[in-house]
């Protein structure tokens, strides 16, 4: 049987005002009807050109197929015109995008944007193009559909919106469904239901699925077969328990050795460097210079494809006859060296008490981002802040840091409380880690200034010799170069913005540092690195902190404590151990159920606690429990409001029957 879709040899390139970008370059590829590819890789890898280029949507003015086919069904795509390509995507392919707002127009009701394609392909009329709207929203599973088509798209929440772009890609049946990482937005939460939904879909209406992520425990779940890309090329591709159970490509050992379980302990392992500068492609295997088992032939030639198995095979001359073998179970075994914190607990640094942050809207309605939260955060340790998007945790975070006024409650920071202690004295004490590095550093300063910046408000340094020689200090705890000192941000990686604002953070030499998401926008081989950095950096300087996130195995690596909010409070606080072994509150169970796990087995049979409807408003919570409206325990006595309370030594929940 021929496969529904074949690559062969595409090759891709982008004009450039710094030269010709190689970014896609030889790869071959094939999708069977009803099968789920996943493409692996980092940024930058070559995975969504891959996914533009069989739709069509490269951009005209730059980019260039060099040479390769594209066969759907036995068409070459790239020989279509402009209008059956059009056709081709309005009935056969569709897309979903990574961002769900940016695919919706805001001003268009979202059921006339479901079926606006279908209109004209299946010539609907009104009422026809009504109740395919309807049953399209009642598949991806939107209750109340006959009032939601009529709705905005800011109507809906984040994980409501990714369902209407699923329904809109699903409106004329597509033989072939590209979702470019649909999930990485969401809360696990809603990428599990997300996930149920694209498997319960293929299984009704047999459609193929090309699934664009950088989350293997995604992958885990959801694919049958899996292409690793690296620098424009697949490096590796078989199916998913091969990729996984059996990797022979060393990119690949380092991608399902960046990613902590819930048992992972000691030092996560970080692939070295960065990827190659695909303006000038390297003559031998691009990885080598990152690849500590490179061989010299890695530097001169660059490996043919081996075949490992009729469906497994890889790029990389370690699967020569020649090449010597290495264990990968025991190069996974060598890499999980301890990196082990042993401090004193028992001081507090930070005492918070009944924390309330509320905001007037302009319709005179209150919204209670933060409603009552109590917690303390000992010097040395790292507790986690985990919950839902909506949950109040970044509130939190910028509320004790000072960026927002408490509107009740009573800060306490080493004893003495947050109104008698001056705003600059307490800015030095505490800094911030943002989710979005590019967002928070000024783009019209150099870095020297960028990360100085605290120390001229502060007055730490005496003169500009001295200022040079802190900055130098700080980029090296944080492993820049002293030359990045004279860039200006858009000249560094991801990865490396956020070292920068780490560094801006240690300027001052502060006790206590909040870190609101800092490696949700990073791979996972660089969220590696800055978490190792994070623990490095606390062993060395004694710091304490509040680490921010919704990645609740990465937050079980990093954290000593865990507190799990929920529509402003907390229902859950533990030693992190002690909450991934015995989770009390039902929520805290749903969440440590919806966290993927990298390993098709364990993921593709493991029993998840799905919950039902969205986050409630925080304008109108709840009565009582605020979680019993999403309860599968829910019971009248939840009707009341529960107390927080000690169920076993520093376990404390708000459950009536935990």
């Amino acid at each position: 049987m021929k496969p529904l879709l074949s690559i062969r040899n595409l090759h891709v390139s982008f004009n450039t005002y710094a030269g010709k970008v190689h970014a896609v370059r030889g790869i071959d590829l094939t999708v069977e009807k009803g099968e789920t590819l996943a493409i692996v890789g980092e940024s930058g890898s070559g995975k969504s050109v891959t996914s533009k280029a069989i739709m069509g949507l490269l951009p005209k003015q730059n980019a260039l197929v060099e040479q390769g086919e594209i066969l759907y069904e036995g068409r070459d795509l790239l020989s279509l015109n402009k209008k059956e390509m059009i056709k081709i995507r309005r009935s056969e392919i569709a897309v979903i995008f990574q961002d769900p707002m940016t695919a919706l127009n805001p001003t268009m009701k979202v059921g006339k944007q479901v079926v606006e394609g279908a209109i004209g392909h299946q010539k609907l009329n009104k009422k026809e193009a009504n109740n395919l709207a309807m049953d399209l929203f009642d598949m991806v599973g939107i209750p109340n559909p006959e009032i939601r088509i009529h709705q905005y798209p800011h109507e809906f929440s984040g994980g409501m919106r990714q369902r209407v772009v699923i329904a809109m890609a699903l409106a004329n049946k597509p033989k072939l469904l590209i979702a470019d990482e649909p999930t990485t937005a969401l809360d696990v939460t809603i990428q599990a239901q997300i996930l149920d939904l694209l498997r319960d879909i293929q299984q009704k209406t047999g459609t193929s699925i090309i699934f664009i992520t950088h989350d293997l425990g995604v992958v885990a779940n959801i694919a049958d077969a899996v292409a690793v890309m690296y620098a424009g090329q697949i490096v590796e591709k078989g199916k998913v328990e091969e990729v996984f159970h059996e990797p022979v490509h060393p990119y690949n050992w380092g991608l399902l050795n960046s990613m902590p379980n819930m048992e992972t302990k000691g030092k996560l392992y970080s692939i070295p460097g960065s990827p190659p500068d695909l303006i000038h492609p390297p003559k031998g295997d691009a990885f080598a210079p990152r690849n500590e088992f490179a061989l010299a032939i890695d530097y001169k030639q660059a490996p043919p494809t081996f075949h490992v198995s009729e469906t497994h095979s890889a790029k990389t001359w370690l699967l020569h006859p020649q090449a010597p073998k290495i264990n990968y179970k025991k190069v996974k075994g060598d890499l999980e060296t301890e990196l082990e914190v042993k401090l004193n607990h028992n001081d507090v640094l930070l005492k918070v008490s009944n924390l309330k942050k509320h905001f007037k809207l302009p319709s005179k309605q209150i919204l209670k981002a933060v409603d009552g939260i109590s917690l303390e955060i000992k010097k040395g340790e790292t507790l986690g802040l985990v919950g839902e998007s909506g949950c109040g945790k970044s509130t939190t975070g910028r509320t004790l840091i000072g960026l927002y006024e408490p509107t009740e409650g009573e800060i306490l920071y080493n004893k003495v409380p947050l109104n008698e202690t001056s705003k600059k004295e307490f800015s030095q004490k505490i800094q911030m880690i943002f989710q979005d590095p590019y967002a928070s550093l000024d783009p019209r300063k150099k870095v020297e200034d960028i990360i100085a910046e605290g120390l001229d408000i502060h007055r730490l340094v005496k003169d500009k010799q001295e200022r040079q020689k802190k900055v130098q200090t700080l980029l090296d705890a944080v492993g820049l170069q002293s030359d990045h000192a004279q860039r200006f941000p858009h000249e560094f990686s991801g990865g490396q913005r956020q070292r920068i604002g780490i560094a801006r953070a240690l300027a001052v030499e502060p006790e206590l540092i909040i870190a609101d998401e800092p490696i949700s926008a990073l791979d996972v081989s660089i969220q590696a690195q800055v978490v190792n950095l994070l623990k490095k950096l606390q062993k060395d300087r004694n710091l304490t902190y509040l680490f921010i996130a919704h990645d609740l195995s990465m937050v079980k690596y990093i954290s000593d404590r865990i507190g799990v909010m929920y529509l402003g409070a907390m229902v859950e606080m533990a030693s992190s151990d002690d909450l991934y072994k015995n989770p009390l509150h039902p929520y805290t169970q749903a969440l440590l159920s919806a966290v993927p796990v990298p390993d098709p087995v364990v993921e593709k049979t493991r029993e998840r606690i799905i919950l039902e409807g969205n986050l409630p408003s925080p304008v109108n919570p709840p009565q009582g429990c605020q979680f019993r409206t999403r309860c599968p325990f829910a019971t009248e006595k939840c009707a009341e409001i529960p107390q927080w309370r000690e169920v076993e030594k520093d376990h404390w929940v708000a459950c009536h029957y935990a």
